[in-house]
């Protein structure tokens, strides 16, 4: 019997790209250039799964091209914003993607970007570096303290509350939360987080906001000028959800004016390009989309969607379905 065709879009982890190999006729990336919109069609009409990574766009009219053999998409990451889920499912293709294995490492990384802000970490390196140090004073690069202070959470799934338990217990911080839904009383017993009714009232009691909502229309801004001016000048904003959350030009607007005292980012508008705006400034911590990048993260993000297309292929629904 002969093997599913898969094509994969970028370089995975070589232990799962060993298993792709074993299981199926596969297309690996050798050279990681990310593909054209041509490359992803015609990955669409000649393999039976397409393998993508959530920096491949994959909107309507490469979701639409003629003479489809694909009919499912396993995506390589938790959020799905970059593929057009209605064009998909109108397709009646089936979209995966790998949501719990990530959990934990994402929210170390808000963590580290908020200690980074926090104590102006950046700045002082680049001291280092640039042998600009001449020592000690009693002044010099004085930041926020983390431990006792108010995090406040915009969106608590997974990670939010992952984030929640390690500030809580490992630094006495004190828990607010915004979700569309009531959050489990048993988290919120254990957190003693409180909820807050509106986005508004969050922005304006936290000393930290850590964003951990979904990419897409819905949240497109929604931290804009208006809600950075409410936050606390001394007050510091953490993005590893979607770059689109933040409205970049008030962020960037909102740190250079003193509005609030620091940012921690990991995700970026229109990523991987920046707004070169951001790299002049000193009270912005910058990683490069970093969130799930451990080893056995990304390995265990690659056996999750072998085991979603290994489900399709056997004529089962993948646990992980999107649509």
């Amino acid at each position: 019997m002969n093997k599913p065709k898969v094509v994969v879009t970028r370089r995975w982890p070589a232990e799962v790209e060993a298993q792709l190999k074993e299981h199926y006729d596969v297309q690996l990336n050798e050279f990681d250039i990310p593909m054209t919109a041509n490359e992803l069609k015609l990955a669409l009409q000649t393999a039976d799964a397409l393998l993508p990574t959530v920096t491949d766009v994959l909107n309507a009219d490469i979701l639409t091209v003629d003479n489809k053999r694909a009919k499912i998409i396993g995506n390589f990451g938790v959020g799905y914003n970059n593929i057009d889920i209605d064009a998909a499912k109108a397709q009646g293709l089936v979209v995966t993607n790998t949501p719990h294995v990530l959990t934990d490492c994402t929210a170390d990384i808000a963590m580290l970007l908020l200690l980074m802000s926090a104590r102006r970490a950046p700045e002082g390196e680049r001291m280092i570096r640039n042998q600009q140090w001449t020592g000690w004073t009693p002044t010099q690069l004085i930041g926020q303290k983390v431990t006792g202070k108010t995090l406040g959470l915009i969106g608590f799934g997974r990670i939010a509350q992952a984030m929640a338990k390690k500030a809580h217990h490992g630094f006495g911080m004190n828990i607010l939360c915004f979700a569309p839904s009531q959050p489990d009383p048993a988290i919120m017993a254990d957190l003693q987080a409180t909820r807050c009714t509106t986005v508004e009232e969050l922005l304006s009691e936290a000393n930290f906001v850590s964003l951990h909502c979904p990419g897409g229309a819905a949240t497109k801004h929604l931290i804009n000028e208006q809600r950075l001016k409410l936050m606390r000048p001394s007050a510091h904003l953490i993005n590893t959800a979607r770059g689109d959350v933040v409205d970049s030009k008030a962020l960037i607007k909102a740190l250079k004016e003193g509005w609030i005292a620091g940012a921690g980012l990991d995700v970026y508008e229109g990523e991987p390009a920046i707004d070169p705006e951001f790299l002049e400034l000193n009270n912005v911590s910058l990683l490069p989309h970093l969130g799930s990048a451990t080893e056995e993260t990304r390995i265990a993000m690659g056996n999750r969607v072998l085991a979603n297309i290994a489900a399709f292929f056997a004529g089962h629904e993948p646990d992980d379905k999107v649509v």
